[in-house]
């Protein structure tokens, strides 16, 4: 490793990082620590989303330095790996609202089905009405869901996959922002209510927006998205094509 105490140093260093796998890596941390105090500097208001200053931050790094992504990702890919245990991570606080869940548990089963069906019919309804092709319908089905799921979906529906990546993070995104607002205006003040729809709604961008508000509304939020996301895979395949039929 180069000493980083001068110029020269730092000079060696960049040499260093540029050439090694770790470069992903050092953007990504370093990304999302400087989105992290500018979300604290402006008291974690909602148009200051973590995610989306750090996706900002990164894609600027790409562009002005010349990397491809393929790059990118091979150091990145450390902290992509962290997802699934995170993801786990989710049941723990949920674990301490099980009483909560058992008296909840037929309204927040039948908000789940109504939310994940809105979700999907509209989603292609809005498409094939501004004039998208079916193929961009199915598209952008299942965006509600957790990448992954979205993308295994759209592929099966014969959409695009990566174009469905990129609206599940701009859903989640836009859920993140402007969910809390919409709760306020619609006077709607349960820690339940609000994290089950922000989850259901925008995934895990919006569940990680609900834990920085406290711990009840994550664990909702947390339920919500793996619920959403498995329903999503069991109803979108046929559910899409349906509504692209009697739509289109």
């Amino acid at each position: 490793m180069p000493d980083i105490g001068n110029l020269s140093g730092l000079s060696q260093f960049w040499v260093y990082l540029s050439a090694s796998p770790l470069l992903g890596l050092t953007m990504t941390l370093c990304a999302y620590l400087a989105a992290h105090r500018i979300t604290t500097f402006f008291k974690g208001a909602p148009l200051a989303n973590p995610v989306a200053i750090s996706i900002a931050l990164v894609a600027g790094g790409l562009w002005l330095s010349g990397m491809s992504y393929q790059r990118y990702f091979a150091g990145a890919q450390f902290v992509h790996f962290l997802l699934g245990p995170a993801t786990v991570a989710l049941a723990l606080p949920l674990v301490r609202q099980l009483p909560r869940l058992r008296k909840a548990g037929r309204a927040l089963a039948l908000a789940l089905v109504l939310g994940s069906v809105t979700a999907i019919v509209s989603s292609v309804a809005i498409a094939l009405l501004l004039g998208a092709s079916p193929q961009l319908a199915a598209t952008l089905g299942p965006k509600s869901a957790t990448s992954p799921i979205a993308m295994a979906v759209s592929e099966r529906l014969g959409g695009i996959p990566a174009f469905t990546a990129a609206t599940v993070i701009a859903t989640g995104i836009f859920g993140a922002i402007t969910g809390p607002w919409l709760f306020d205006r619609l006077r709607i003040a349960s820690p339940l209510a609000r994290g089950f729809a922000l989850g259901l709604a925008s995934h895990g961008i919006g569940t990680a927006r609900a834990f920085q508000v406290n711990a009840e509304m994550g664990a909702f939020a947390g339920l919500a998205m793996g619920l959403n996301g498995a329903l999503t895979a069991l109803v979108a395949p046929w559910l899409v094509p349906v509504a692209i039929g009697w739509l289109g």
